[in-house]
């Protein structure tokens, strides 16, 4: 039935399962409860049960998603402007960690899949996970990559980086908002700062520059570095 494949009806099943679990999760505070994960599950099922493809729901709902990625990664520059002058002091120390997290990021996954046997193209795909959507696809098209690949790889970075890092970060003893921030929103763009709200404003703000700064470091080492590795 045409009904299940109305745009209204898709953006309200995204939405509303993403908030449903975003509320749940602040109520419970469980890593388990994570929006992403579930809603893409809850997506996934409802596809497959009313036999709608993936490109029928791209041209009818996720072009309207897509289209606020952009604005939304731009807004997260008003919380950096808040803070810019105490930025301004920490500025060498986050450029040469950013730099490093960028290059290790990228380096270490292609290596990886490298060694696991995958063709240049995955290799492509896979470079740009850590950072932020709407990066990640002109990185993965720039390198010509398979951008549905990337989007898996950025989306599955993001789930276990907002699941795992805070546990990883207590392991290795970092307790610096500025520390855990950053590499909250390096590894894991976007869901590593929803995971740094939960510990507070001031570890978001650092997780948004970890991320916008991944973004721009990511887009120009990977197209560098890509010849040396393949």
């Amino acid at each position: 039935m045409k009904i299940f494949e109305n745009p209204l009806v898709l953006l309200a099943i995204t939405f509303g399962v993403y908030y449903g679990v975003l509320m749940l999760q602040q109520k419970y505070k469980s890593v388990f409860l994570n929006p992403v994960m579930l809603a893409v599950s809850v997506l996934i099922g409802y596809l497959l049960i009313f036999n709608i493809s993936y490109e029928t729901y791209e041209h009818n709902a996720g072009m309207y998603i897509d289209f606020w990625l952009k604005p939304s990664i731009v807004a997260m520059g008003v919380p950096l402007y808040q803070q810019l002058s105490k930025i301004r002091k920490q500025l060498l120390p986050l450029l040469v960690s950013q730099f490093v997290g960028s290059l290790v990021g990228i380096l270490s996954v292609c290596y990886i899949a490298k060694g696991l046997g995958a063709d240049a193209h995955i290799i492509r795909s896979l470079a740009p996970k850590s950072v932020t959507t709407p990066i990640a696809l002109e990185v993965s098209k720039t390198l010509h990559g398979i951008t549905s690949l990337t989007v898996a790889a950025v989306i599955v970075t993001g789930i276990l980086g907002s699941i795992l890092g805070f546990k990883v970060l207590q392991w290795t003893g970092i307790k610096s908002p500025m520390g855990r921030g950053i590499s909250l929103g390096t590894a894991s763009h976007a869901l590593g700062i929803m995971a740094a709200f939960n510990l507070s404003e001031k570890h978001a703000i650092y997780a948004s520059l970890g991320m916008i700064f991944n973004g721009i470091f990511t887009a120009v080492l990977a197209p560098i570095v890509m010849p040396f590795i393949l």
